[in-house]
This record gives C-alpha cells, sequence and structure tokens, in this order.
C-alpha cells in the first residue's frame, strides 16, 4: 500500500487544530470538486484523496491511529490484539516474537512486516469508522462525502446522481435539508474484505448562501425597498418568495425596518409534507435622490408646517 501523507494532503501541520484541518478541507473540496474541473482527468483522484485525507484526520481515534502507526494504521485494533497475544503467550509463541516481522513498531512503515502479515492473516484491510470483523471477514470502510446544494435547491425535493468509488449512485434529497445536516446510506461505503460487508457512506449537505434569502431554521427573511411615498401614503409593493413574487399591502405611515410576516411562506420544514417556515420581510425606506427645485420646494412647505 503506498504511504500518504495527509497532512500534506490537507496542507496543514501534524499539529494542526480539528478547525484548520475542516477548514482547509473545504477549501480543498471546492476548488477540486470534479464537477468543476471536467477538464481535468485527474480532479476525481484527487478529489477522493482530499476526502479520504480528511475522514482520517476529522476523527481524533482514526487520527491518533493514524499518526502512530502511518500508513497501517487500519490494522491498529489487529496490532495491538497482537501485541496482547504475544504479552499472553498466545499464537504459541510459534511467531518468534515482533522481530519476525519488520522489526518491532518501526517495521510497520517498512515493505513487509506486520503489514504483509495481517494482509495473509485477515484477508486484507478492514476497518473504516466503525469497521468489524465478522464471520472471517471484514467490513468494508465507510466513506464521508460532501454535497453542495444551492437553498433552492435545498428547498425542493429532488434526485442526484453523485460518484462514489467510480460507480454513479442515484440518491433522493427531501426538501428542507439543514447545513451541515449528516445522512447515511448503508451498504455504499468500501468494499468488504474475505465476505464481509460493506461500509456506509455518509454525506454532509452543504447549503450555499443565497443572495436574496436568509434562512434561520425553517424561517427565511428577505428584505424590501420601499419608495418614501409608498411608506408615507400606502400602496402595494411585490416581494420576492421560493415560489415567484407575491403583493403585500403597505399600511401607511410605515416606518424604515419595518417587519412584516408571512405564514406559510418559509422554507419547508424536513420531511413534513405541506409544512413551511414563515417569510420575514423587512421594509428598507428608501429616500428620494436628485429632487427638482419644485420637488424640494414641496418637502419645504410639508416641513414648515409641522414646526
Amino acid at each position: 500500500m503506498a504511504y500518504i501523507d495527509y497532512y500534506k494532503v490537507l496542507g496543514v501541520s501534524k499539529t494542526a487544530t480539528q478547525d484548520e484541518i475542516k477548514k482547509a478541507y473545504r477549501k480543498l473540496a471546492r476548488k477540486h470538486h470534479p464537477d468543476l474541473n471536467k477538464d481535468d482527468p485527474n480532479a476525481k483522484a484527487k478529489f477522493q484523496e482530499i476526502n479520504e485525507a480528511n475522514e482520517v484526520l476529522s476523527d481524533p481515534d482514526k487520527r491518533k491511529k493514524y499518526d502512530e502507526y502511518g500508513e497501517n494504521w487500519k490494522h491498529a485494533d489487529q496490532f495491538e490484539e497482537q501485541k496482547r497475544q504475544q504479552q499472553q503467550g498466545g499464537y504459541g509463541g510459534g511467531f518468534g516474537g515482533f522481530g519476525g516481522f519488520g522489526g518491532g513498531a518501526e517495521g510497520f512503515g517498512g515493505g513487509g512486516g506486520f503489514s504483509d502479515f495481517f494482509e495473509q492473516m485477515f484477508g486484507g484491510r478492514g476497518g473504516g469508522r466503525g469497521g468489524s470483523r465478522g464471520g472471517g471477514g471484514f467490513r468494508g470502510q465507510d466513506l464521508d462525502a460532501e454535497l453542495h446544494l444551492s437553498l433552492r435547491d435545498a428547498a425542493e425535493t429532488h434526485k442526484r446522481l453523485i460518484n462514489v468509488n467510480g460507480k454513479q449512485v442515484r440518491i433522493t434529497i427531501p426538501a428542507g435539508v439543514a447545513n451541515e445536516q449528516k445522512i447515511k446510506l448503508k451498504g455504499y461505503g468500501g468494499e468488504g474484505m474475505n465476505g464481509g460487508p460493506k461500509g456506509d457512506l455518509y454525506i454532509t449537505f452543504i447549503i450555499e448562501d443565497d443572495p436574496v434569502f436568509k434562512r434561520v431554521g425553517n424561517d427565511l427573511y428577505v428584505d424590501a425597498n420601499l419608495d418614501l411615498y409608498t411608506a408615507i401614503l400606502g400602496g402595494d409593493q411585490e416581494i420576492d418568495t421560493l415560489n415567484g413574487k407575491v403583493k403585500l399591502k403597505v399600511k401607511p405611515e410605515t416606518q424604515n425596518g419595518t417587519k412584516v410576516r408571512l405564514k406559510g411562506k418559509g422554507f419547508p420544514v424536513y420531511k413534513k409534507d405541506g409544512e413551511f417556515g414563515a417569510l420575514i420581510v423587512t421594509y428598507n425606506v428608501k429616500i428620494p435622490t436628485n429632487l427638482t427645485e419644485e420637488q424640494k420646494a414641496l418637502f419645504r412647505e410639508l416641513q414648515s408646517m409641522n414646526q
């Protein structure tokens, strides 16, 4: 197995915090996403390498094993069990101690040694998140992926094709998914070994910021510019919603910053058909500019009437 320096892949130091790792991963995942680099034949492999590095370094337990065992981190539990067996006289002492397999712990990174021994004895790589051995086989590795959606995409139930280990998988995304919400696709992870079950695929949704709406839970917030005359005298005002425009009645003498709550015009509630949050509209009263002298005179007259 070729050694991959996960810290180098993400461009972080070995003392990097979880927050630094998360930021580095998101930046690289966006930069190297295959959908954004369709002309680059290496984009897919690079993206998978970035995901693999993040999967290990963002999990404290996996990261600890990786720091200690390097490329053989997935066999850490087996190494520890082997050590316990050696200390308890297991395997009949017939393996000649650790020195017979690569010269002890220092031999894990060199060719052969424990890596080859466990490949032969246990049938290859196991592990991943919650990886386990059962019936002589190992459960496949769990995989993590990010799926970026626009706010409007997240507001509608729709199907999406994703690439998992070179295979096209069609998934249904329910309306109302939240930013950084994670779902599990059972059996869509890495292949099991020696008849073991497949791992799972964990997808984290990243909802991009929308230029019009701000989402808070299931409520949406939108600003609406209101001309001074409508604010003072009242009238009709068109408001953007996710499903098009609606016309609202503006009350006379509406103040700048006034908020109007439209029930049921917000974001769909996750997996609750027909339920929606509210749309909160904030009126921003715009002061007219480039007034004529006649218009200014009328305002001065109004001003004098209120003195």
